[in-house]
């Protein structure tokens, strides 16, 4: 299966998750209608659905049942939607375009917006446990995975990395260990989460090469996610993109262009590729996906 078709799955059950909802005043027990079609709106503006696909393509890699799968996945996209709300606001990275359309607090409010993203985590957080309840006879391999998406989205993780963004943006910093702390922290946590809640669910513990190998593989992925977006917000089109470009530098942003350079940047990224490459030997053949979407990574242009 190719990158779209997993998005085709996780957009598909997103649908039934967080239907539209009709403006009435909520029964108790019911999400109010507005806070439901703000989630909504940001929730189903499009995008690659590239985690919660990473999470199925290895869940479909080791074995793991796509049932038991899929809420795991749709949770972290959820996360990864309430990131992008909060990450748009005035108090953060101040952006009115997300995915070629109005961001959620310029339609919404920043009062709704925050309320959307918090909505979004909780929703996800719920989903989560709905899993493992679910699945009982799998406790262990569904709390490991549950920990994994949570620690990678929370303050050792995306919260993480995102606080030491701001601060490094605000005071200048221009330091090569805070940046690898950023991107490890803000990016490549939340790309390597997939791949270790899939290895979880499957029963593989951190002592095993099949964990070691994904870890190195999501890592250098997420890095590799990070040094493109880099480039990209210096070389990119905002229509392509979807959102805007040149805030980086206007804002006074740690990257890896900012440091090292364009060409520097490129490098590394080149770098990072080959390394993410070389962690997949093995899973031999059955990482088709994941040696695809290396390379698709290394072309993307939004």
């Amino acid at each position: 299966m190719t990158l779209k078709d997993y998005a085709a799955l996780v957009e598909e059950k997103l649908e039934a998750l967080l239907p539209e909802a009709e403006k009435k005043t909520p029964a108790i027990g019911e999400m109010p209608w507005l806070l439901q079609n703000a989630m909504r709106y940001s929730l189903m503006a499009g995008g690659k659905r590239l985690r919660p696909a990473m999470l199925l393509a290895c869940a479909d890699m080791l074995g793991v049942p796509r049932k038991e799968a899929m809420l795991p996945a749709c949770a972290l996209e959820m996360i990864h939607t309430y990131s992008l709300i909060h990450d748009d606001l005035p108090g953060m990275d101040n952006d009115t375009l997300r995915r070629g359309r109005p961001t959620n607090h310029v339609v919404f409010g920043e009062g709704q917006a925050i309320l959307a993203g918090d909505g979004l985590l909780s929703l996800a957080m719920q989903l989560l446990i709905e899993n493992a309840l679910a699945h009982p006879g799998n406790q262990a391999g569904e709390t490991r995975a549950m920990n994994e998406i949570i620690r990678g989205a929370g303050v050792l993780g995306m919260v993480g990395g995102q606080c030491m963004d701001l601060y490094c943006e605000r005071e200048r910093v221009m330091d090569e260990d805070m940046l690898s702390y950023i991107h490890m922290n803000k990016t490549a946590r939340m790309l390597t989460s997939p791949l270790l809640a899939a290895a979880a669910l499957a029963g593989y513990g951190e002592d095993s090469p099949q964990w070691r190998a994904l870890t190195a593989y999501g890592v250098n992925f997420g890095l590799l996610f990070q040094a493109v977006d880099d480039i990209l917000d210096v070389t990119g089109d905002e229509k392509t993109l979807g959102k805007s470009t040149g805030k980086d530098a206007a804002e006074g942003k740690l990257t890896y262009v900012t440091l090292y350079g364009l060409e520097g940047a490129r490098e590394k990224a080149a770098a990072l590729a080959r390394q993410a490459e070389n962690s997949l030997d093995v899973f031999g053949e059955k990482a088709a996906f994941f040696r695809d979407l290396l390379a698709s990574m290394e072309n993307r242009v939004s």
